[in-house]
């Protein structure tokens, strides 16, 4: 029976120091540090979004019997120190509901001036901790005058949707698969695409998971756990062009910068995009910063647009799903666009952006797999 042979390798001189500068490469090295800060970007984001909301500028329609009333009450609440509400006045009660409705208002205080009880609306669907934030501080102003409110939901969450947040976890179930799923692509195929022939197939590849992927969580959220209302086939667009766009922007920042570019996916869509999508804490309860970016993102779009879908008839919903069009429409632009420009290239299809990846390293490892 042959023994098995003993490597003799003694391993790079110079003793332990050597043998560590020879096992940690600095593309390693970089990419420990691109996690640390990936990290710390993380706690700061999340920390700092939800930390200590605040009300601000609210939108809050007013109504009373006579125009003068109205006005005069919608500028006392506009001027509440730190302004927490935004005002305008409303003709009437039926016109403050269908302010409400079509998403302009958060919400709107019904003046009785007959009596000391005036009716405050609000929307639970746009999320409790919202109409709750309104609650108290139209309550608080009301009492101050002697007056008190009382609180009628006029697009009440559904019962299994505990404080509004089911749109929310839907959406970011769907951002996870999205960008999961080109991360997989890149590492099943190398992060680059070798051509844009390549980039359309795994850009075609995406669309197809996504339109499943819409579909399935949909009919999670709807049929089985019937946690939100509203249309399923507006649903299943919604979760489609989620997934899509962000996956279209994954490959687009592989493209750009090889697996690093996995990264910088998490970074836009997890560490920036979640805790600005008005999940637990509305925009008009989150820091400047947040509440800017929010919409823009494909969280904040998504969620505002599952909640217009879930409670308001899709009302509000056109602008957030233009913002996720644009996200999917960039995303494929560049990914093909960066596959076209190192069309022919030896080794574009697997590059990592980082030193490791020079043009030498590419030949030793050519050289060493020739044979194979």
């Amino acid at each position: 029976m042959t023994q098995p042979t003993q490597s003799t390798d003694p391993g790079p001189p110079g003793g332990f120091l050597a043998e560590i500068k020879d096992a940690v490469t600095t593309r390693a090295a970089l990419l420990v540090l691109g996690v640390l800060a990936l990290q710390l970007a993380f706690i700061t984001s999340y920390i700092g979004a939800f930390h200590h909301p605040k009300p601000s500028e609210i939108p809050l329609a007013v109504a009373a019997p006579t125009a003068p009333l109205a006005d005069r009450t919608a500028q006392q609440l506009g001027k509440l120190p730190g302004e927490p509400l935004d005002t305008r006045v409303a003709e009437n009660e039926v016109d403050a509901v269908r302010l409400i409705q079509n998403r302009e208002v958060d919400g709107a205080l019904v003046v009785d001036p007959e009596g000391t009880t005036d009716r405050l609306l609000v929307a639970g669907g746009a999320g409790a901790s919202l109409s709750q934030a309104i609650e108290e501080v139209v309550g608080r102003a009301e009492k101050s005058q002697g007056r008190t409110v009382r609180v009628t939901d006029v697009a009440p969450a559904a019962a299994g949707d505990g404080r509004g947040l089911s749109s929310f976890y839907l959406v970011v179930g769907w951002c996870v698969g999205g960008y999961l799923c080109a991360a997989i692509l890149a590492i099943s195929a190398g992060a680059r695409p070798a051509n844009s022939a390549r980039a359309v197939i795994r850009l075609g590849a995406l669309l197809v998971y996504a339109i499943v992927a819409g579909l399935l969580g949909a009919v999670i959220a709807g049929p089985v756990l019937d946690a939100l209302p509203g249309s399923l086939m507006a649903l299943w667009g919604l979760g489609a062009l989620v997934v899509f766009a962000v996956g279209a922007i994954t490959l687009a920042l592989q493209g750009l910068a090889g697996v690093v570019g996995i990264g910088l996916a998490i970074l836009l869509v997890v560490v920036l995009g979640n805790p600005s999508a008005g999940g637990a804490y509305p925009y008009p309860l989150l820091p400047p910063f947040w509440s800017t970016i929010g919409p823009a993102l494909p969280p904040g779009a998504g969620t505002y647009a599952g909640r217009s879908i879930a409670y308001f008839s899709g009302n509000g919903a056109g602008g957030p799903m233009l913002v996720l069009a644009g996200w999917a429409v960039l995303g494929s632009a560049v990914t093909i666009a960066c596959a076209a420009f190192r069309k022919g290239k030896p080794g574009a299809a697997v590059g990592s952006g980082l030193p490791d990846d020079s043009p030498s390293v590419a030949r030793f490892a050519g050289e060493g797999t020739a044979g194979r």
